[in-house]
């Protein structure tokens, strides 16, 4: 079963990797890792190689194949830790479980506190940054200041 949660998003057979484009910024990438990582919370786990294989193949993301990989191996890496990521949210958000938290918000904080903890590339404050733009673009009114507050517990 695929479900389609974000505005827009609509389930077309079409090339699976855009042409003649240039790979995408770290942005563009952490997005489009957003959006996947996203499907997460409606689908069973069991299903995520499937919906891996639905969001590569949508109309709406033209991805190289370079970027295709980079994606697919970021969000592999997430779901593998996702236990570690829950577990640490939980112990740094009091009265905040990840149960109780927004899946928009959830999902860019789970990114987020990856990229924070399991990722060297990647600067605590660049992650936070990236975040809270996330958070300005597809959360609500107060995600910004929520996923601020949050991961500025993980950077102390």
């Amino acid at each position: 079963m695929w479900i389609s949660v974000l505005p827009g998003s609509a389930c077309k057979k079409k090339n699976k990797y855009r042409t003649n484009y240039m790979s995408m910024s770290r942005r563009e990438m952490r997005e489009q890792v957003f959006k996947l990582l996203f499907r997460v919370e409606f689908n069973p786990r069991e299903e995520i190689a499937e919906q891996e294989e639905f969001f590569f193949r949508d109309d709406e993301n033209e991805i190289t194949e370079k970027d295709s990989a980079q994606i697919s191996v970021k969000f592999n890496r997430i779901i593998n830790k996702l236990d570690d990521i829950d577990a640490a949210l939980n112990d740094k958000v009091k009265g905040w479980e990840t149960g109780r938290m927004g899946k928009v918000d959830l999902t860019i904080l789970r990114l987020a506190v990856y990229e924070i903890m399991f990722d060297d590339e990647i600067p605590a404050g660049v992650a936070i940054n990236e975040a809270v733009e996330l958070a300005k673009k597809f959360g609500q009114d107060s995600s910004s200041a929520f996923v601020n507050g949050v991961l500025a517990k993980f950077a102390q």
